[in-house]
């Protein structure tokens, strides 16, 4: 409707259906892990479906896209910034987990300890908004078994969902059931089935214009103790495999393949770039599928150094890496 108009009009038409719920100029790189990157357009902090529903008609009557943040912690925000609605849940109802009743623990060796044949799930919501460590602690405390992976990644349960995030040998297609998604150029809430989300490697059926709000896991009952320990020992390790920082994790999803071409980080290693930096942008020295910005530093850096990586690896082994980082406002090339 709105495409023929520049996009100074385009906003101002958002603009108007918005709001005061739509800020100006709103720096997005402050929002992701990465801490660089320009700002948005339109900026929307939803915490009601009623929210979501202006942020749908607003995008139909000004033809601007709609970017859901999440956590920021796997998407990188070009300086340019994003001409568009970036949009971030908040507020209880997004945020809120629903666990069930404690139950006694089973015995040592029991069916449902283990997930072996007769164990009961326990279903678990989880608002679109909430922090994965915090639904992962939460679930073992309760002495729930299944999410103790989900505490080393920083990231939502909406955005865990849409990309299908995993690590420690699991990921959220193991233990999701369904979940809550709204249609952000239409509006509508619709319940869609694991079947649905076709989740994959690192993927689902969930598009740029769709955020999810609840998810609903089932987890299998077991030792709490032995659930604190898990994640203990996944927070160990990764802090002493993993560097911290300004970065977003692993850059590249892992190729198939053969051992150990099967692994991005190994690619990118045996290539010779640990260390290797562009402008305010490095290769980690500690882990070769991470990328750090430096303070201050600059996404088109980023970007860039991801784009040599990407091509020395490609020379040397023949193997073209994809990104597992969302990339906003960059020219397709």
């Amino acid at each position: 409707m709105g495409a023929g108009r520049s996009p100074d009009a385009r906003v101002e038409a958002a603009a108007a259906v918005l709001g005061s719920l739509g800020r100006r100029g709103v720096l997005l790189g402050a929002l992701t892990t990465y801490r660089v990157g320009g700002a948005a357009e339109l900026f929307v902090e939803a915490t009601t479906l009623e929210h979501l529903g202006l942020v749908a008609r607003a995008a139909q009557v000004s033809d601007l896209p709609v970017l859901v943040i999440g956590r920021g912690s796997n998407l990188l925000v070009a300086d340019a910034g994003f001409v568009g609605i970036a949009v971030v849940l908040a507020g209880a109802e997004f945020a809120s987990i629903s666990l069930p009743p404690m139950r006694g623990a089973p015995p040592a060796g029991a069916a449902a300890a283990t997930g072996g044949p007769g164990a009961e799930d326990a279903l678990v919501e989880a608002g679109g908004a909430v922090h994965l460590p915090v639904l992962a602690r939460q679930s073992a405390g309760a002495g729930l078994r299944g999410l103790e992976w989900a505490v080393g990644v920083p990231g939502s349960v909406g955005g865990a969902v849409r990309m299908n995030a995993g690590g420690h040998g699991s990921d959220v297609a193991a233990t999701l059931r369904s979940c809550r998604i709204v249609d952000l150029r239409t509006g509508t809430a619709e319940i869609w089935s694991l079947e649905r989300l076709r989740l994959g490697y690192r993927r689902s059926a969930v598009e740029a214009h769709l955020v999810v709000t609840r998810a609903t896991f089932a987890l299998r009952p077991g030792d709490r103790d032995q659930a604190e320990a898990t994640i203990r020992e996944i927070v160990h390790w990764r802090r002493e495999h993993q560097p911290g920082g300004q970065n977003a994790g692993s850059v590249f999803t892992n190729p198939s393949g053969e051992p150990p071409r099967d692994s991005a980080g190994w690619l990118v290693e045996a290539t010779g770039l640990k260390g290797f930096r562009r402008g305010s942008a490095m290769v980690s020295d500690k882990h070769a599928n991470f990328i750090q910005a430096d303070p201050g530093g600059s996404a088109d850096d980023v970007v860039g150094l991801m784009a040599e990586v990407r091509r020395r690896v490609a020379e040397r082994f023949g193997v073209l890496l994809q990104s597992e980082v969302r990339l906003v406002g960059f020219d397709d090339g």
